[in-house]
């Protein structure tokens, strides 16, 4: 023990030291001449752990390279260390993680069994900030593509709402065919609109015969065509139809409205983007409804009823001037005619201005 005494402070001193850079200084002051001290005097034996591990470990498993810890800024530094205690050789891996400093301890210099937990990779942070795991991808996962577009395709217009009736002007009536009778006539001459729209329209022309009759005059000839060759070689956005007045003696309401609803189809066939508009009859004055002829008012108004159910509100509508130009007692009024039958030439306004307040106008959403 006299050694032992001798040496005191300098047992004191390497006592003191180990505890420093073993709590302290973690002994990163001699990692580096530890690290070839080791290499030097194990390295035949540190390369036969290795292998031996790495069989151990088996296919797939990382082997922990000695030496390889994290610091503080992610990047990889060799300061792995070993000691000799038991003469086994127990190596220390240290992993910083900004908020203190965890040791990882592996037996016999090597990594820990196959089962060993793994630890998730960090990413620095902001310095003192405590580092963050990396959020996990799954490798090869596609991103989620964007929804691809066709540059020049033009968008959906959408669908027709509900037809609304608006008030225009008379450029409204220029791709508009007047289809009629005499009272259609009247419109031609004194309307105001016979240098804008067209007009197939003959006194006496009936719904019997409205495909028959040859009453379209043709530009630069002398022979007239029928409106169903008319209409087939022209189009027309609007169909203006006032016709009946000349039926009244002929067949019966049901028959009427049958042949009328058959001109309505063909002229959809003939035009089928155009916008029909059925006109009521226009009645006759009272005094000449009471004659007691087959032209009255009763029948009118019958015919009328009958037509109104002609119309669907999408490309077939129905319109009805009466309620302007009859009194109260459900005839024309007398000054608005001279014949009991016939528009005056300057109320035919009344009638056209009915038309510009009831233009159909479809719009779409």
């Amino acid at each position: 023990m006299k050694w032992l005494k001798n040496c005191y402070y300098l047992i004191l001193l390497v006592t003191v030291g180990i505890v420093y850079l073993s709590t302290v200084d973690r002994w990163k002051v001699y990692a580096q001449v530890i690290e070839q001290v080791k290499e030097f005097c194990l390295g035949d034996v540190e390369q036969e752990n290795q292998k031996k591990n790495a069989d151990d470990s088996g296919p797939g498993q990382d082997v922990v390279e000695p030496g390889d810890i994290a610091d503080g800024s992610g990047n990889l530094a060799s300061a792995a260390f070993g000691t000799a205690d038991d003469g086994q050789g127990q190596n220390m891996a240290d992993a910083e993680n900004g908020q203190g400093q965890d040791v990882a301890n592996t037996g016999a210099g090597t990594a820990e069994g196959a089962g060993a937990e793994e630890q998730p990779i960090t990413r620095p942070t902001e310095p003192g900030a405590p580092l963050e795991p990396a959020v996990p991808t799954e490798p090869g996962a596609p991103l989620e593509p964007a929804v691809p577009t066709e540059p020049g395709v033009p968008p959906d217009p959408g669908t027709p709402t509900e037809p609304v009736f608006v008030t225009v002007e008379d450029e409204y009536f220029a791709d508009a065919v007047f289809i009629g009778d005499s009272r259609t006539v009247g419109m031609c001459e004194y309307g105001g609109l016979e240098e804008i729209s067209t007009f197939y329209a003959s006194t006496g022309l009936t719904v019997y015969k409205i495909f028959d009759a040859a009453i379209v005059e043709v530009p630069g000839q002398k022979k007239k065509i029928t409106i169903e060759e008319a209409l087939e070689e022209n189009s027309f956005a609007k169909i203006y139809l006032m016709i009946g007045i000349n039926e009244m003696g002929v067949g019966t309401v049901e028959t009427f409205t049958e042949k009328y609803r058959e001109v309505v189809e063909h002229l959809q066939e003939l035009q089928p983007d155009a916008i029909i508009y059925i006109q009521g009859i226009i009645k006759v004055t009272t005094e000449r409804s009471d004659q007691g002829d087959y032209i009255n008012n009763e029948g009118i108004e019958a015919r009328n009823l009958e037509l109104e159910k002609l119309a669907d509100n999408r490309s077939i509508f129905y319109l009805d001037v009466n309620p302007l130009i009859c009194d109260e007692t459900g005839g024309l009024v007398d000054s608005y005619t001279f014949d009991g039958v016939h528009l005056k030439a300057k109320y035919i306004q009344i009638w056209k201005d009915y038309l510009k307040e009831n233009a159909v106008q479809i719009n779409f959403s």
